[in-house]
């Protein structure tokens, strides 16, 4: 039987700049109430990847406020590398959104990151449709925060019958729904977004806690293997037991090569 080539790419890790590292992880651990694998600088970062066997991580930074896009897309671009793959992230409040998404285009970063809980916006909101044609026209995939978030109990921003909903008006869009679709919502995930064509992935992030293998394997299987991103959420989750995971469920070794790392490649163009 034919082993599952060595290219492991994890498409949803965080980090930060050594200014701001430590402050950021302590307020997210208190909040979540979870124990973070690193304190979030590059080089711890780095050393995980090292020890887990990781060749590359996406690294996803959040503008929380307007006037953050510039100093972390900034740091984004001093990071990108061959280990290191930096998206960028705008803020839909921000007047300049567009003026800054075609900046990311220029530094070369590989895709845009949003999150509709700490950006205070709901998914299928028509004030982003400006915003997500523009992102459509780069051709540069965008990654949503899909789910629950602890950051916004009460209100779930990313549902996926909205998710839903927003890729329908936006088929151009490479659109990218992290946790499996919908953090804690697989259920809904599998009737509802599971299988819609188009360019519509699912990333495995933050997976190995509450998601039964069995319905992971529902609905990779529905949705198929092609357009699903091994993902950790580093530092929150471990790449290596969501590793672990994939590698246990009744896929062929084609399927776990694509989604430890072919799709990802494909997706962002990389060689």
């Amino acid at each position: 039987m034919r082993k599952v080539i060595n290219v492991t790419i994890d498409f949803h890790v965080h980090a930060f700049s050594e200014k701001i590292a430590d402050k950021a992880i302590s307020v997210l651990e208190q909040r979540a109430g979870i124990q973070p694998l690193t304190r979030g600088t590059t080089a711890q970062t780095l050393e995980r990847m090292q020890q887990w066997g990781i060749d590359s991580s996406v690294i996803l930074p959040i503008a929380t406020k307007p006037s953050q896009q510039t100093v972390i897309n900034n740091w984004a671009k001093q990071i990108d590398s061959e280990r290191f793959i930096s998206f960028g992230s705008v803020h839909p409040d921000a007047e300049d959104a567009l003026d800054e998404l075609e900046r990311i285009r220029q530094l070369g970063l590989h895709g845009i990151k949003l999150h509709p809980d700490y950006q205070g916006f709901m998914i299928d909101d028509p004030k982003l449709d400006p915003l997500l044609d523009a992102i459509a026209q780069t051709g540069l995939p965008v990654i949503f925060h899909a789910g629950y978030d602890v950051v916004s109990p009460g209100l779930v921003h990313c549902a996926p019958q909205a998710a839903l909903k927003m890729f329908t008006k936006h088929r151009g869009l490479k659109v990218i729904l992290a946790h499996l679709g919908g953090n804690d919502r697989w259920d809904e995930v599998y009737e509802t977004l599971a299988g819609v064509d188009g360019e519509l992935y699912f990333d495995t992030a933050f997976t190995s806690w509450k998601c039964p293998d069995e319905m992971m394997q529902k609905i990779i299987d529905r949705h198929g293997a092609d357009r699903i991103l091994f993902a950790s959420d580093l530092p929150w989750d471990s790449p290596d037991r969501i590793r672990q995971k994939i590698l246990r469920l009744k896929l062929s070794d084609d399927a776990k090569e694509k989604i430890l790392g072919a799709n990802a490649q494909r997706l962002l163009g990389l060689t």
